[in-house]
C-alpha cells in the first residue's frame, strides 16, 4: 500500500470554511506534506486544462457555506473536484438543503488522522479516474499487489513444475493459469485444457479424465481421449481442485506419479506429458489437517504457490481500470459517442466492495453498459440503482426525492458525522492495531482477528477506519 505522503504529492486543498473556523486546523494537519491549503471563499476559479485542474485538487466545504449562500460560488469552482463536507451535526439535520453529492463527511471536531485518511482516499480516486481504458484481454496491473503477482508469473512460467494458484472466487485465477501456459516455451505451444473439478458428475471421473475405448461401456460408441491425453504437450488446468473427492484425488496422484493413463476398456497404458496448474479458493492446508485433502497430492500440486489478490487488495485504480475495460467490451464503438466515463461513476465503482471480485464487477459493467447503450446516455438515476443492487443496499431515490433524504447516493459511503458516541473504542483500536501488524492487508488481518473479510470490512466502515492510516503522524 502506498503511504499517505505519496498520495499528497503536489496536492491543492480548496477550503470553503463559511462561518466555521477550520482553515487553520486543516493547514496544521497537512503542514508536513507537499500540500497547498487555499481559502476558496470568494476567490476566482483556479486555472484548468480542458476543464480539469492543473494539479490534483480536493475541496473541503463547511456546511455553513450552505446557510451563508456561498454554495453557488463553490459549485461553480468545483470543476470535478471530490468534496469533503465538514458538518457540526448529523446529516439528517436540515437534510433538505444538502446537495446530492453530500457523500464524504467529516465531523466538525475531526482529527488530523481522519482528515488525512479521507483526503488520501479521494486522491487515490482522482488518480484512478485518469487511467486510460485497456483492452479486455490485457491484464490490469497498476497495483503493487498485482505487479508482484505478474512478476512471479513471469519468473515461474517457463518451468515444468506444478503450480497452485490461490485466491477468492472471481479474482481471475484462470487468467493467471493462461499466462503461465503462454509463458512456457514448450508446453505453451500445446493445448490449454481447463477443467472445473467441482462440476464433474459422479461416476464419470474415469471416463472424462482417463478416456475410454469404443464399446467399453453402454453408450461408448466412439473412443474418447480423456483430459490427461488432451492436455499432453500443453497445460492441464484443474480449477476448484479443493472440491475433488478423496477417492478421485488418489487417482490424480497416481497419474502425476506415473505420467501414464489407461483408458477404460484398454489394457495398455498411454504416456502423458503435461504441465499441471491447479486453482482453489479454499485453504488446502486446513483441508489437509482435517483429512479432507490428501497431503501427498497437496505437496505435488503446490511446488509453486501463487496468490491472486482480491479487488480490495488491488485498490481503486485497478478497480476502475478493469471496469473501464469491461465497459469498453460491452459498449464497443458506442462508447465514443457517449463520451468519457463520468467521474461520479468511477468514484462509485471505487467506493464499492465487490465480494465476488472481477466476476461481480463484470456483472456491474454489463448492467451499466446496457443502460448507457439503450438510453444513449449515462443516466445517473438508473446507473445508481444498478450500483445499489450490486452493493446489496436499497436503491437511491430519484433526483426529486433525493432532496428530502440523507443524500448518501445509495449507501456504501462513509459518513464522518455519524454518532461516534456509540463506538466501541477498544474494538476500534484493536482493529487498527491488527491492521498495522498485518501491513493493512485485510485478508491477513481478518484471519488474525478470527473474523471474515466481510465482517472486517463492515467494522472498518462502522468505525470509519480508512485505508491509508498507517504511518500517519499523530495529532499536530
Amino acid at each position: 500500500m502506498n503511504s499517505p505522503a505519496s498520495n499528497f504529492d503536489e496536492l491543492d486543498l480548496f477550503v470553503w470554511e463559511g462561518k466555521a473556523d477550520i482553515l487553520d486546523r486543516i493547514a496544521r494537519c497537512m503542514a508536513s506534506f507537499d500540500v497547498e491549503v487555499v481559502r476558496a471563499d470568494g476567490m476566482p476559479p483556479p486555472p484548468t486544462n480542458g476543464g480539469a485542474a492543473l494539479r490534483p485538487s480536493v475541496a473541503i466545504i463547511s456546511v455553513t457555506v450552505i446557510d451563508s449562500g456561498g454554495l453557488a460560488h463553490a459549485t461553480e469552482m468545483l470543476q470535478g473536484m471530490p468534496v469533503i463536507w465538514v458538518a457540526a451535526g448529523s446529516r439528517e439535520r436540515d437534510s433538505r438543503t444538502y446537495p446530492p453529492e453530500y457523500l464524504h463527511v467529516l465531523p466538525y471536531d475531526f482529527t488530523c488522522a481522519e482528515l488525512r485518511t479521507m483526503v488520501a482516499k479521494l486522491v487515490r480516486q482522482l488518480r484512478a479516474r485518469e487511467v486510460a481504458p485497456q483492452a479486455p484481454d490485457v491484464l490490469v496491473a497498476h497495483s503493487e499487489a498485482m505487479k508482484a503477482l505478474l512478476a512471479e508469473v513471469s519468473a515461474f512460467a517457463d518451468c515444468d513444475h506444478s503450480v497452485l494458484v490461490r485466491g477468492e472466487t472471481g479474482v481471475g485465477k484462470e487468467r493467471i493459469a493462461q499466462q503461465l501456459h503462454l509463458g512456457h516455451e514448450r508446453y505453451g505451444k500445446g493445448a490449454f485444457v481447463a477443467v472445473n473439478c467441482g462440476a464433474i458428475p459422479d461416476g464419470l471421473f474415469e471416463s472424462l479424465f482417463f478416456g475410454h475405448t469404443k464399446g467399453s461401456f453402454t453408450g461408448a460408441v466412439h473412443a474418447h481421449r480423456g483430459y490427461f491425453e488432451q492436455a499432453t504437450g500443453g497445460t492441464l488446468f484443474l480449477d476448484e481442485i479443493g472440491d475433488l473427492p478423496r477417492y478421485q484425488q488418489v487417482k490424480l496422484l497416481r497419474v502425476l506419479e506415473d505420467n501414464a493413463v489407461t483408458r477404460l476398456g484398454a489394457t495398455a497404458p498411454v504416456r502423458v506429458d503435461f504441465r499441471l496448474v491447479a486453482a482453489t479458493n479454499r485453504n488446502l492446508r486446513e483441508m489437509v489437517a482435517s483429512g479432507e485433502f490428501r497431503a501427498d497430492l497437496f505437496y505435488r500440486l503446490a511446488v509453486i504457490e501463487l496468490h491472486v489478490p482480491s479487488l480490495e487488495e488491488r485498490g481503486e485504480i485497478d478497480k476502475i481500470a478493469i471496469f473501464k475495460a469491461l465497459l469498453t467490451n460491452v459498449l464497443g464503438e458506442e462508447l465514443e459517442a457517449l463520451g468519457e466515463t463520468p467521474h461520479w461513476l468511477s468514484d462509485a465503482v471505487a467506493e464499492t466492495y465487490f465480494p465476488g471480485n472481477v466476476r461481480q464487477l463484470r456483472n456491474l459493467a454489463e448492467r451499466v453498459g446496457v443502460i448507457a447503450r439503450q438510453l444513449h446516455s449515462w443516466d445517473q438515476n438508473l446507473i445508481q440503482r444498478a450500483i445499489a443492487l450490486t452493493r446489496g443496499t436499497p436503491a437511491p431515490a430519484t433526483s426529486a426525492e433525493r432532496n428530502g433524504m440523507n443524500g448518501n447516493g445509495g449507501g456504501g459511503f462513509i459518513d464522518g458525522s455519524a454518532d461516534r458516541k456509540g463506538w466501541n473504542s477498544s474494538e476500534r483500536n484493536r482493529i487498527i492495531a491488527a491492521l498495522e501488524i498485518n501491513d493493512w492487508k485485510r485478508q491477513d488481518t481478518a484471519q488474525h482477528l478470527g473474523i471474515s473479510r466481510k465482517v472486517l470490512w463492515e467494522k472498518m466502515r462502522k468505525y470509519q477506519i480508512l485505508d491509508g492510516e498507517p504511518g500517519i503522524p499523530e495529532e499536530q
